[in-house]
């Protein structure tokens, strides 16, 4: 592999801004970051390709751990193939690793649909499958939005090591609804597994919640959509995310699925590092001819959302992760902080340990855009994928 170096950029690190500075990658891994004091051309060979980034921006690539689809396929189709052409698009948007997030179904097929996906890992193109995020199906039929209600299930270990098993151990995280009976029980399972189990499409009470917290869900999906709304009564879901400080949560930053303005709350009341940005995208997003379809049924965009066309129940977000770093710079996050919710907070969330940040010993999993949020290049592993520098 040809080591490159990445010079004359703003590098973001994830924990420091700094400006006019070079990356050096050899063997798939970050070498070494230089200042502009330190970097000096003369010193590399001629084996290591030198690519002047013109000033423009050096994050680390997106990882987003809730995505259904993109550009015509998802995980609906409930095949590897489709997944690795997710794979194969998801980088040319600056994403270099991402959760395949499957929606509830019937058992046989859900059980089919896991095996078929988990067998794309390894044969990705471009951006990294990690494992999967399986949304359901222990949720709250009171908080379906466009889940299918005959696809929910009371809490069944002996179905949830059916799940484990047919994954070959690549559930990463689990979206549940805390107040459903035995879930205590299930959480131990999980974390006995490692995966990561987070609160969403959910109907609980504020006690419900940190019930759910002393067993380990310490995550939550798609903070405000599809969850019990904060009453002065009773915190309920919304309000025990907002008040733990432990509690991490992912955001749809689409300005849509979540008031713009809410940003500023979440500022305010969330520890930066407990922010997670994600797309929750459907499998049109992207897709440039109609009609859409997403988890089986037609949808139509329009106010920024798909909507179910059958009753114009929102489905889903057409956001890319590009997209989302944009509009979280637009609602008053600094840049830093908004590329933070994209690589080093999921990462760290989610447990991938050499993912999310810039420094020696990391993967080059790399995104470069400009001011205008542009992507210019994407490298992962340190190959390159895109350029247009």
């Amino acid at each position: 592999m040809t080591p490159i170096c990445l010079h004359n950029g703003t590098v973001l690190t994830s924990f420091a801004v700094m400006e006019q500075t070079a990356v050096l990658i050899e063997d798939g891994l970050v070498e070494d970051v230089f200042s502009k004091k330190r970097f000096d051309q003369k010193h590399f060979g001629p084996e290591v390709k030198v690519v002047d980034v013109n000033g423009a921006y050096i994050a680390p690539g997106f990882i987003d751990t809730h995505i259904h689809g993109f550009g015509g396929y998802g995980t609906e189709d409930a095949t590897a193939e489709s997944v690795l052409e997710m794979s194969r698009l998801l980088i040319q948007y600056g994403v270099t690793a991402f959760n395949p997030t499957l929606y509830p179904a019937e058992p046989g097929a859900l059980l089919e649909a896991v095996s078929r996906i988990t067998s794309a890992i390894g044969k990705e193109t471009g951006a990294r499958i990690m494992g999967l995020h399986l949304e359901g199906p222990f949720l709250s039929p009171n908080r379906l939005g466009v889940q299918r209600p005959e696809t929910l299930k009371q809490v069944d270990l002996s179905f949830m090591e059916q799940l484990w098993e047919a994954s070959g151990g690549h559930i990463v995280n689990m979206t549940v609804a805390p107040e459903i009976k035995g879930m205590r029980e299930l959480a131990l399972f999980c974390i006995k597994k490692g995966i990561i189990l987070q609160a969403g499409h959910t109907d609980a009470k504020y006690e419900n919640m940190v019930e759910g917290m002393q067993a380990g869900i310490l995550h939550s999906t798609h903070l405000f959509n599809a969850m019990s709304k904060l009453d002065h009564h009773n915190p309920n879901a919304v309000g025990a995310i907002l008040i733990h400080p432990e509690m991490s949560c992912e955001i749809i930053a689409d300005g849509c699925h979540v008031h713009p303005d809410l940003f500023k709350l979440l500022l305010r009341d969330k520890p930066i590092d407990r922010i997670v940005l994600v797309t929750d995208g459907l499998k049109p997003t992207e897709q440039t001819q109609g009609p859409f379809y997403a988890n089986g049924e037609e949808v139509v965009f329009h106010d920024g959302m798909f909507h179910r066309k059958l009753d114009d129940v929102i489905a889903g977000s057409a956001l890319t992760m590009i997209g989302g770093v944009k509009n979280l710079v637009s609602f008053g996050f600094s840049l830093e902080d908004a590329v933070r919710t994209s690589g080093s907070n999921p990462a760290r969330v989610m447990r991938y340990a050499r993912k999310g940040s810039i420094i020696p010993g990391q993967d080059a999993d790399l995104v470069v855009f400009d001011q205008h949020f542009n992507v210019l290049a994407v490298l992962a592993g340190g190959d390159i994928k895109k350029n247009i520098l």
